[in-house]
């Protein structure tokens, strides 16, 4: 993977070139020397996003059936409040 670097103007100026850097890896867009926006493939950006679908499936934790949790039990006892 190779990320490429290109001022806006350079973007601006080059968009064709852009693109088929993003080919290869990320390009970086910078406004002012700092970095701004990142241009990728949608190949890329697929594989980045379908990881993470939504809540559930960011959370879901595959092979969990098979791990064993026994939690020990509690008894929570209540205390007289003090006002003083």
């Amino acid at each position: 993977m190779t990320i490429t670097t290109l001022s806006s103007r350079e973007f601006n100026q080059g968009a064709s070139e852009a693109k088929r850097a993003a080919n290869n890896g990320p390009v970086f867009i910078t406004d002012r020397g700092r970095p701004a926006h990142v241009l990728m493939s949608f190949e890329d950006y697929q594989r980045l996003t379908k990881q993470r679908r939504n809540i559930a499936d960011a959370l879901a934790m595959p092979g969990i059936a098979d791990i064993e949790f026994v939690p020990p039990r509690v008894t929570i006892k209540s205390q007289p409040v003090d006002f003083t």
